[in-house]
């Protein structure tokens, strides 16, 4: 009776963990929003910089990078010439060449005296091997991992950070969605090297991505990095305004959702999404259509076979559509595995980061993203999307309607998970 007793016991507080991780613990976005504004118009922003996140600030210069040829070198070049401090956040981070040139560069300016704090996600690290811990304990880096199996987390397990974050000195910010892993490496050439796309920031906005990457580290060590080292005055460098916006579960869950679907109730001409996993839940799909019926031309670029997560392809497939139906255009990318995030909106704001489009991104992750209202930037960037929709295969509702009922019937049973996708 004990045994059965204390059995009983151990099955429910495993019923409670689970439900404490994949149960919403705070209201929910549950109604569409109606287009009021455009993008260029002031009450947007304002909106954006008040209601949402930090303020929207002139003076910053981003620059795109694309593929890990152009990516890497830029992050390592940044480590290598750090004078004071490098605050570097990650999800993935696995063993491998590119993993140890990071490890590497980082030990080095330890050694000559930098302060460098790295936070790596704990599941998204699995994969690399402590003699890179090591190299870089060893050198003084001060390594942390987000919410580690320990009993204290259980509650938030399938809380991750997702975050892509590197200051360097406090005057130059890099984020975007690679991870440090050889699979990012070269041009997206063949299969086994991804397609995706980093972003450089400089200017005051900088100082925004530096408080991003303060706020897991605070939560993670309980330590406040102060002093001009990380938040030197910044001068404006360019003419693009920007924003560095974050959301997490725990601090206000639906931001990040709330972020893009004002971003798309407001677009009047087009909308153009690079989703590495695209799961949209029912108010996305609303506000997609909502855009298309204002006439707004809406195209996205999702991966297509090459994909590291089939049960996801499978579920996005599902939901396809009434989105086809109602007149978007999907392509599926088709040289290697399309890893890009960015959302751009009548060709004046473009949002990059970590977000994918999809419950995991919007309501479990912590996520950051570099929100950038600027022509020549999102030109810029737009003629990049061109380039990638010429590598895609279009899917149409007459074809999507037509897969074979095997597909469909594994693509509903998937879409099932999506809450947790």
């Amino acid at each position: 009776m004990i045994v059965a007793g204390l059995v009983g016991a151990l099955l429910a507080a495993i019923i409670t963990v689970i439900a404490l991780n994949f149960v919403a613990g705070e209201k929910q976005i549950q109604r569409k929003l109606k287009h009021r504004y455009t993008i260029d118009d002031p009450q947007f922003r304002r909106e954006l910089g008040i209601l949402l996140g930090p303020p929207i600030i002139d003076g910053n210069r981003v620059t795109n990078l694309e593929n890990g040829i152009e990516i890497f070198p830029a992050m390592l070049e940044a480590v290598k010439t750090a004078r004071h401090d490098i605050n570097f956040e990650t999800y993935i981070y696995w063993s491998g060449d590119i993993g140890r040139s990071f490890a590497e560069a980082l030990a080095e300016r330890a050694r000559a005296g930098v302060e460098v704090q790295v936070l790596i996600d704990w599941v998204g690290s699995q994969k690399m091997e402590q003699a890179l811990l090591d190299l870089m304990v060893d050198a003084g880096v001060h390594v942390e991992r987000y919410h580690p199996l320990h009993w204290y987390h259980l509650a938030r397990m399938n809380n991750r950070t997702h975050r892509k974050l590197l200051i360097v000195d406090g005057e130059v910010g890099f984020t975007g969605g690679v991870g440090i892993a050889d699979n990012w490496d070269g041009d997206a050439s063949k299969p086994d090297h991804w397609r995706d796309s980093h972003y450089r920031l400089e200017g005051p906005a900088v100082a925004q991505m530096q408080a991003a990457f303060m706020d897991n580290w605070i939560k993670t060590t309980g330590t406040v990095l102060q002093g001009k080292e990380y938040f030197p005055p910044l001068t404006p460098v360019g003419d693009a305004r920007a924003q560095v916006f974050t959301s997490s579960p725990s601090g206000g869950g639906d931001s990040m959702l709330l972020m893009y679907l004002l971003s798309i109730t407001a677009a009047e001409r087009t909308i153009d999404l690079s989703a590495s996993y695209f799961v949209p839940d029912d108010l996305s799909r609303a506000a997609l259509r909502a855009a298309l019926e204002r006439g707004v031309r809406v195209r996205i670029i999702v991966p297509g076979e090459h994909i590291d997560t089939e049960v996801v392809r499978k579920a996005s497939r599902a939901q396809w559509g009434e989105l086809l139906e109602a007149g978007a255009e999907i392509y599926e990318f088709q040289p290697t595995m399309f890893h890009c995030k960015m959302l751009i909106v009548d060709r004046l704001m473009v949002s990059v980061g970590s977000t994918n489009f999809d419950n995991r991104s919007f309501r479990l992750n912590d996520e950051a993203n570099l929100n950038v209202y600027d022509a020549e930037f999102a030109t810029r960037v737009s003629d990049v999307f061109e380039a990638d929709l010429k590598r895609g295969h279009r899917i149409t509702f007459e074809a999507w309607k037509a897969r074979p009922w095997q597909e469909k019937i594994l693509e509903r049973a998937s879409a099932l998970l999506s809450s947790q996708l």
